[in-house]
């Protein structure tokens, strides 16, 4: 599709920037935005056009800004739930830049910039598309077969740990609760998802009320790597208090109890033509919980101490479930440029996570990590860990100093100090009204992520 097919309208002179907005061919709105004070530097965001004004993006955007960053974006296609495709999508930013440069002019730095999809679009663009781009910006990334293998995981321990709540309840678990591992979680249409996900919540909540139950939804969080702490507006308990972790947990599987299997796994498999991108055939889930984060060991420990139970005799009972295999077809399509992340970057990169990130768990972020030192691109590579929930709900602090920590990478082949204390105080000092929260791994930090996947594996 040649830059510049589509619609645009005029451009608006607005209090303190210059707006451009328009329409790709293939329906996908953009907009940009230069301001007054332009420093050169572009920012290119996936999500631009349909977060601009979102309270949880708008803070970042406008601080960016108001330090002279253009942007240009696009608005998320209302087809993207059943045709979602990250190689479109950055095809289609590449074409939102020609534009800019038709319209303004050539930008001194152009930096790759988004939050979740879009921090996929950024790690992929540094990957697989890095001719456009100087470096990328990657907040709360996920990568498809990666976040849906470690739901699966997780989802797949409850299953087999919870099944006698369900019996006992009349739930009928070895139906519902397949949709864990189904050839698509939302496309069978004889399968109804609120009873699905009601079946889940009363689980839950009765294990919560028992010892035995409150251990084994633990074991079944450090199998999946996921945080115990996934809940906006709580306080991350002591590691060493594990009745309130135990709390904790019982309180973030509530909350993602509505996305049984993981979230986005509709809007993946349907890409794939609804086929089943994650599968465990031939997972050993014991060597998995052995590298789960020391803090979810202590904690799932401790549990099992007090409720009596075997551990080890419930990680065998995780291992004999029947298991769940995968397609091939979905592994092919996920394979493509763009899709999945291998390591292999070509342009200087920094990325954070959010530790209490319910809807991508943090632990991806070190699987990506091991990556990059495999592939011996260490020197393009920065990432750093942040001690709050929510997903993409950074504040404006850690967003503009990784921005300006990159920017000084780019602009004298060396990376500053990166560390979180070196972060923080850059980030403090930078006086955006907000409070930076980047934190060291420490005990979160896992044995190995238990789940990359590339195409040569």
């Amino acid at each position: 599709m040649a830059a510049g097919v589509g619609s645009q309208v005029p451009a608006q002179d607005q209090n303190g920037f210059k707006e451009h907005s328009g329409t790709l061919a293939d329906g996908t709105s953009w907009l940009i935005r230069v301001p007054d004070n332009w420093n050169g530097r572009l920012l290119r965001d996936l999500d631009f056009a349909s977060f601009i004004n979102v309270p949880s993006y708008a803070p970042r955007y406008k601080d960016l800004m108001e330090r002279g960053y253009a942007f240009a974006g696009l608005a998320r296609h209302p087809l993207r739930l059943w045709q979602y495709d990250p190689q479109r999508e950055i095809r289609n930013l590449e074409q939102v830049q020609d534009k800019f440069v038709e319209l303004e002019r050539q930008p001194d730095i152009v930096l790759q910039y988004g939050c979740s999809g879009g921090g996929l679009d950024s790690l992929a663009s540094a990957e697989d598309f890095p001719d456009k781009i100087d470096g990328s910006v990657v907040l709360a990334a996920h990568t498809p077969v990666w976040i849906m293998s470690s739901f699966l995981d997780g989802w797949f321990a409850m299953k087999a740990l919870l099944a006698p709540e369900f019996e006992a309840q009349g739930l009928g678990v070895a139906s519902d609760l397949a949709v864990v591992g189904l050839p698509n979680a939302g496309a069978g249409g004889e399968r109804n998802l609120d009873a699905i996900r009601a079946s889940w919540k009363s689980a839950i909540e009765t294990a919560g009320q028992t010892a035995e139950g409150r251990a084994r939804l633990a074991l079944a969080f450090a199998i999946g790597q996921w945080s115990p702490w996934m809940v906006e507006g709580t306080e991350l308990p002591e590691v060493g208090d594990a009745a309130a972790m135990g709390d904790m947990i019982v309180q973030s599987a509530l909350r993602i109890a509505g996305n049984v299997g993981g979230s986005s796994r509709l809007l993946f498999e349907n890409a794939a033509s609804g086929q089943q991108l994650s599968g465990n055939e031939g997972v050993d889930y014991a060597a998995f919980y052995d590298n789960a984060a020391p803090a979810m060991k202590q904690v799932v420990e401790a549990l099992y101490s007090e409720a009596g139970l075997d551990l080890a005799q419930d990680i065998a009972t995780v291992d004999a479930e029947p298991r769940i295999p995968v397609s091939d077809y979905a592994l092919d399509f996920w394979a493509g440029d763009g899709r999945t992340t291998t390591g292999a970057l070509n342009v200087p990169t920094i990325r954070i996570h959010m530790l209490g990130d319910w809807a991508i768990p943090y632990s991806l972020m070190q699987g990506y990590q091991a990556l990059v030192e495999a592939e011996g691109t260490t020197d393009l590579y920065r990432q750093s860990l942040v001690k709050g929930t929510g997903h993409c709900e950074f504040m404006a602090a850690e967003s503009t100093v990784i921005v300006e920590t990159l920017v000084k990478r780019i602009e004298s082949g060396s990376w500053p100090d990166t560390d979180p204390e070196a972060l923080n105080a850059a980030a403090t000092a930078l006086n955006t009204g907000s409070d930076p929260r980047f934190i060291e791994d420490g005990e979160w930090r896992l044995g190995a992520y238990n789940r990359p996947w590339t195409p040569q594996n």
